[in-house]
């Protein structure tokens, strides 16, 4: 598997992250196989949050590896917190707490990167730079990042968290691409030139944060996905055309085409199928050309000026 660096840190890590979100969908054996194929696969960076499953999820992943010391240093865990029934909370109390529970979940003494699930419009940035200087001290998350935030959102954060932000879970596909075309249409009066993040996309490249892309198969807000999809037959005739060339399935090529960009991006593949899976990983393998990148994005109905 071919590795980047996450973010602003040492941190050496797959270009795929397995998401865990659905892990709880299988059976002890089935987990155990998915798990390991993802290992041989090269594939060790694993994403959790402490609400998938009310927590299960990652007390199901830790069985199904078999957690111990020896294990524990051949992967790398993400999980995160700060969603609660009802609201968000990245106060101190509720950051420390959380990460207790998930690590006892885990079934291991640290994290190598805990980030803020959603943003909270009740934080107070000196409460969460207080919680991440206990977490990093006592040794018990290396990392910290954000997900689903725009730049002043990490900027007030920043204004009290010493640690760096390496890394910033965004929802992004090819037919969820409003970061991306939005910078085509600067200055223009249409609905693509509609800036919906603070150009997160440029903030996150200036300062060297890696952009995760959630639900890289799905289309609307887990509408469906839009591989094989009725409703995309023109992206799917170009996915399917460019898949034949490179000998791979339309999964791959939709995981390239985000590989591809030059953010040098880590999408969070959320399928618990060993077979999706492998393709997935294949993405890490093809590099498409200019003219196959932007042939995917005009099929799914993005627009050039």
């Amino acid at each position: 598997m071919r590795t980047m660096k996450l973010g602003t840190s040492t941190l050496e890590v797959p270009v795929i992250s397995v998401g865990c979100m659905r892990i709880d969908s299988l059976d002890k054996p089935k987990a155990e196989s998915f798990v390991q194929t993802a290992l041989e696969l090269g594939a060790n960076f694993f994403d959790h949050a402490d609400i998938y499953g009310g927590g299960e999820c990652e007390k199901i992943f830790a069985d199904a590896i078999h957690m111990n010391d020896d294990i524990r240093e051949k992967i790398i865990l993400q999980s995160k917190c700060g969603i609660r029934k009802g609201m968000f909370d990245f106060s101190k109390e509720h950051i420390l707490e959380s990460v207790d529970g998930i690590l006892k979940r885990l079934n291991t003494d640290y994290l190598d990167i805990l980030l803020l699930h959603r943003p909270d419009a009740l934080v107070e940035p000196e409460e969460v730079a207080e919680a991440f200087d206990k977490l990093e001290s006592t040794g018990k998350v290396r990392h910290f990042g954000v997900s689903n935030q725009n730049p002043m959102q990490i900027q007030l954060l920043q204004k009290s968290v010493k640690q760096p932000i390496v890394a910033n879970q965004l929802q992004l596909s090819i037919t969820n691409a409003n970061m991306i075309s939005n910078g085509f249409n600067v200055n223009m009066e249409n609905n693509s030139a509609v800036n919906r993040d603070g150009s997160i996309l440029d903030f996150c490249r200036l300062n060297d944060i890696t952009i995760q892309p959630w639900s890289p198969f799905q289309y609307g807000f887990f509408e469906g996905v839009f591989l094989g999809n009725d409703k995309f037959p023109e992206l799917n005739r170009s996915i399917d055309l460019i898949a034949d060339k490179y000998e791979v399935s339309n999964t791959t090529i939709a995981i390239a085409w985000l590989l591809r960009h030059p953010a040098n991006m880590q999408p969070v593949i959320g399928t618990m199928n060993e077979k999706r899976l492998i393709d997935c990983c294949k993405a890490a393998d093809i590099h498409l050309t200019r003219e196959e990148w932007y042939s995917i994005f005009l099929a799914a109905g993005n627009i050039l000026p």
